[in-house]
């Protein structure tokens, strides 16, 4: 390694190709005087860097100690190593040299100056060109978008996450630039599965909920008309009994929503709720509505279904109903200058929130929302989840330890609510207070007793906000005009049919058409995604061509028996989609 010889090379093409990485240090302008005074030659003849105690990185131990482990054993197609600190690029190095081309490296320097002195020793340019290299500014933002393109990565192969051990002698930042990026791929494992396994399923439901949902009115004629409301979100969390008491006696003065789920609970603790609302696709809602002990406690309980729900739920439901579209299906582009389109997360409370903090709600109150449990009973009495006796799984809980120095246990889904609520919270002017019972603490939120409710103040909403929500919520499910779409599906069919004629002629000799049969296998899955209406639907078939493109190191009989197999499936639901969204003789242009 040469000290300093590729900086302004690879500060030039950072620049040149728009990287966020060149802008972000840009901003920071680390001092290059810094740079030259750190870098030196140790007694072992590398190059180091020399910290705030005189001591070099690689002093004490040299390079290959640190990441002789860092080179995956299995030589997959299609991996991807994040690493969090540069330490002069020797492990990153390592592991560029020592994995395939299709190989992704992401890096993450919470040091600027560092990143400088990596900069300097190696020409990382055709690295950057290829796409197998990217720096990655030390934001959560930043990490959260470079994340999401590692999907491939994370469905057909590996991801990797490389914590420097010679970068955390430096500081604390590191460590905790870790915790961060390790906590945004738990998300994206999450994300990711729940797309592979089931977006399938909410979206077909979604495809068979559209005539309903036209029928059931629009979300976007309240945008705005909870200004002043206070919104007290109600959890099915074990707390939620103990505090039932408080919140009963001061029913008239709240807005009370809740989930489905959470129905059967609050009946048996009797507390009616203004709203609720559902986002999950399961047939386990239904077993919700059997728990109630009386379906009529429903009847008059405006609820807002997720259009991606079972439609047999939506059948059984005895009340009002307004369906809510989510990123994600099929409105995510096709509709969103008409209909709210929400980010729901993976957790209805985290839904509710959004929800109702869209529509200009001003103040919530959190209560039974304690994302935690001890002992067995993970949920109030009545929930779905409540019957059975649970046991400490080291595997899928977490052990965690509470305000009150208890030991409590959660697990990642409800850690991931966690961080999306905070996450809220800190970009919102709304208020948020919680009724702590015991469980994880949520950051930002001020945490309250039954004693401070008491007055009910803290419940009441301004003037007659509560009234004038409700009075639009009426409004809002009254049908709206229903869009229709034009068929696709004879176009498809002929795209498909000359690009898979094209493609089994490249196959006759495959070994002599490589490089061209990755390009059309490219470009069919490009044509796949070329249209938003169709694209939410065909989400599996699309990811399993980009594992044919990205993941196969050559492609043979078998893979071409794959691609037929995809593109059957793809025109099954052309047509379906055809079938749901244009049941007429007459399209629109």
């Amino acid at each position: 390694m040469e000290i300093n010889k590729y900086l302004a090379d690879n500060l030039a093409f950072l620049a040149e190709s728009g990287a966020p990485i060149g802008s972000w240090l840009a901003e920071h302008n680390p001092d290059p005087a810094i740079v030259h005074e750190r870098l030196h030659k140790n007694q072992g003849g590398i190059v180091d860097w020399r910290m705030d105690d005189g001591q070099g990185l690689f002093s004490k131990l040299p390079p290959p100690y640190f990441y002789k482990d860092w080179q995956p054993v299995e030589k997959l197609e299609g991996a991807a190593t994040v690493i969090i600190g540069t330490a002069l690029g020797y492990g990153l190095n390592h592991v560029l040299t020592g994995t395939p081309n299709s190989h992704k490296v992401l890096v993450v320097e919470p040091r600027p100056e560092m990143l400088l002195a990596c900069l300097g020793q190696t020409d990382y340019r055709a690295f950057l060109a290829h796409g197998k290299l990217a720096f990655v500014p030390p934001n959560a933002a930043s990490i959260e978008m470079a994340l999401q393109n590692l999907d491939v990565s994370f469905l057909f192969s590996r991801i990797y996450l490389r914590s420097d051990l010679a970068c955390k002698q430096m500081g604390p930042e590191y460590a905790q630039m870790s915790v961060l990026t390790q906590a945004k791929l738990e998300n994206l494992s999450v994300e990711l599965t729940t797309l592979r396994h089931k977006q399938e399923v909410m979206v077909g439901n979604e495809l068979h909920n559209y005539g309903r949902a036209m029928n059931d009115g629009s979300l976007a004629r309240v945008a705005g008309m909870a200004k002043g409301l206070t919104a007290v979100l109600l959890g099915a969390g074990p707390s939620l009994a103990a505090y039932a008491p408080v919140l009963r006696r001061h029913r008239h003065k709240g807005f009370y929503a809740a989930a489905l789920q959470t129905l059967p609970a609050l009946e048996r603790l009797g507390i009616k709720p203004d709203l609720c609302l559902a986002i999950d696709y399961n047939d386990n809602m239904l077993q919700s509505l059997d728990n109630l002990n009386d379906p009529a406690f429903a009847a008059d309980i405006p609820f807002i279904y997720s259009t991606k729900m079972d439609p047999a739920v939506l059948a059984r439901y005895p009340g009002p109903k307004m369906p809510l579209w989510t990123q994600g299906g099929m409105a995510t582009y096709v509709l969103k200058d008409q209909e709210l389109v929400l980010d729901a997360g993976g957790n209805v409370a985290v839904t509710l929130e959004r929800f109702l903090t869209w529509a200009g709600a001003e103040r919530f109150i959190l209560a039974g929302c304690d994302l935690a449990w001890q002992g067995s009973a993970t949920h109030a009495p009545g929930h779905h989840h409540a019957a059975g006796v649970h046991t400490y799984n080291p595997r899928e809980d977490v052990k965690l330890t509470n305000l009150h120095g208890e030991t409590i246990y959660t697990h990642f889904g409800f850690l991931a609510a966690k961080r999306d609520i905070e996450k809220d919270i800190a970009a919102s002017a709304a208020g948020f207070f919680n009724l702590y019972g015991g469980g994880v603490v949520i950051e930002g939120a001020v945490n309250i007793g039954p004693d401070d409710l008491e007055s009910g103040e803290l419940l009441a909403s301004q003037g007659i906000a509560k009234e004038v929500f409700l009075d639009a919520l009426n409004r809002a499910s009254q049908p709206r005009s229903r869009p229709v779409f034009a068929a696709k599906a004879e176009i498809w069919a002929t795209s498909l049919k000359n690009a898979s004629r094209r493609l089994e002629k490249l196959m006759r000799k495959a070994d002599k058409h490589q490089g061209e049969i990755r390009e059309l296998l490219s470009q069919i899955q490009f044509f796949s995604r070329h249209d938003p209406l169709y694209m939410p639907y065909l989400y599996n078939e699309i990811m399993d061509l980009a594992g044919l493109v990205h993941t196969k190191a050559r492609y043979g009989v078998k893979e071409l028996a794959t691609f037929k197999n995809i593109r059957q499936r793809i025109l099954a639901k052309i047509r379906e989609i055809d079938a749901n969204l244009a049941p007429s003789s007459t399209w629109a242009a």
